[in-house]
């Protein structure tokens, strides 16, 4: 079963990412790819760095900045194709940001295939 782990880190890392976290996350990366779990993967820019799109009678409508007012803000994602839940629990709570931030699993739905 495919699923989405999000990456969600309590801190917004605007000084940039510690050396340490980025070194333990490539390890992972390593790891769960020579496992054959991951799919693929990637880090986010900043949330100043986003647009939001939104279509209201007929107009687009696009705004600068984070899409929520939100402390947690997505910083990754990794897509994992595993057996099952607990698998992918597993592999999430192996990612270096469950230990400073959340990872979020979600599973992905077949109605488009």
């Amino acid at each position: 079963m495919k699923y989405m782990l999000l990456i969600r880190p309590d801190d917004d890392y605007s000084g940039g990412v510690p050396a340490e976290m980025i070194a333990a996350t490539e390890a992972w990366v390593r790891e769960m790819t020579e496992r054959g779990v991951r799919r693929e993967g990637a880090a986010l820019r900043p949330p100043a760095e986003s647009t939001g799109v939104r279509r209201k009678a007929g107009k687009v409508i696009t705004t600068d900045g984070p899409f929520a007012e939100s402390k947690e803000q997505m910083g990754g994602y990794d897509l994992i194709d595993c057996r099952d839940l607990d698998e992918a629990i597993e592999i999430a709570s192996s990612h270096p940001i469950a230990a400073a931030g959340m990872v979020e699993i979600r599973a992905l739905t077949d109605d488009f295939d």
